[in-house]
């Protein structure tokens, strides 16, 4: 396995554990616009309000780790995606913003101006990452040079506009199993029926994904069938979905939290497998296509950039690790919460 090939794993294993991280607080605050009341309101800010930001650093992460490894790649999506990600800040800075500013003035029209902020900050992410990532999928138009030739509207085509719905069910899906681990009576009975309507849709429309990527990418799927690791990812990810309904089913919601959260790990792990060693496919020419190999550092940054990482993830996951062992249990509103 040459460098090239670890980084494109590491750079995976970082934009996982953010899809697994921020997605379920994402999913909690999309699930806040269905809050009846202003404490439920809370509940659903204090349910991810001491991890909210630290999942974040998952994606400047991923981005920075996208920069120092694959510089071209940076350049061409970053560039190609610029209005989508200039949308996509300013849904996350309203987003945070309204953690700090919502319970600071007791005026029922501020809270519900913060409330909104909070949901439709999480709402646009979860499907601006899935139209993202469906765009990926697809592959954008980049010429030879890795320049994009194409708009903001480029982007936003069926397949991309698919995929960013199953990005944002399964966010929700995601985000209503952690309320349920984090509330008691009613809201969780209330969270209990969104997992169940959250991942038949998810079901439904993932489905619908797959059909449509086999008869219209069909590039994604060459050459997998010879692959063992295809299928053991895909008894993976279907035994996860299977095995998430059940425990929710029984009120096992961390056991449900940790299918969820395989059932991203191996469905992102697909995508992967699917495109390598192709980072950014483009669609004027297979061969303008930015790989782990023409789109990369030099072998020296590479190294470095690893020993790097060696000592710096450990850590980042053990602090994580240890911020959640401290929160767990139930959501507790006092008058220090948000």
């Amino acid at each position: 396995m040459d460098l090239n090939t670890v980084w494109f794993l590491l750079l995976a294993v970082l934009l996982i554990g953010y899809g697994i991280l921020d997605g379920f607080d994402l999913g909690t605050g999309i699930l806040s616009l269905f809050a009846k009341t202003d404490h439920e309101k809370r509940v659903h800010m204090n349910a991810i309000g001491p991890v909210w930001d630290g999942n974040e650093v998952w994606l400047l992460t991923g981005g920075g780790a996208m920069f120092a490894a694959f510089p071209e790649v940076y350049a061409s999506v970053f560039s190609g995606f610029y209005l989508a990600f200039m949308l996509l800040l300013l849904a996350l800075i309203f987003r945070a913003v309204s953690f700090e500013f919502r319970s600071k003035v007791e005026d029922p029209r501020w809270r519900a101006a913060w409330d909104v902020a909070f949901a439709a900050g999480s709402l646009v992410p979860a499907l601006l990452f899935g139209v993202a990532m469906g765009n990926i999928l697809r592959g954008i138009p980049i010429d030879a040079h890795g320049v994009f030739q194409g708009n903001f509207f480029t982007l936003l085509h069926p397949y991309a506009i698919l995929v960013g719905l199953v990005t944002l069910v399964f966010f929700t899906m995601h985000g209503a199993i952690w309320m349920a681990m984090k509330t008691t009576g009613d809201l969780q009975a209330r969270m209990d029926a969104w997992i169940g309507r959250a991942w038949l849709a998810f079901v439904i429309v993932y489905a619908l994904a797959t059909i449509v990527s086999v008869l219209f990418v069909p590039d994604l799927f060459a050459g997998l069938a010879g692959k063992p690791l295809f299928y053991l990812l895909a008894i993976v990810l279907v035994g996860s979905i299977t095995y998430l309904r059940i425990a929710a089913g029984h009120g096992a919601y961390l056991r449900a939290f940790i299918a969820s959260s395989a059932t991203l790990a191996s469905m992102s792990a697909l995508t992967g497998l699917s495109l390598f060693p192709r980072l950014v496919p483009s669609t004027i020419d297979p061969s303008y296509a930015l790989t782990v190999y023409n789109a990369s550092s030099t072998p020296r940054t590479l190294t470095a950039m690893l020993i790097i990482a060696g000592v710096g993830m450990p850590i980042v996951i053990g602090y994580t690790s240890y911020i959640y062992w401290t929160f767990r249990g139930k959501v507790q509103i006092t008058d220090h919460s948000y």
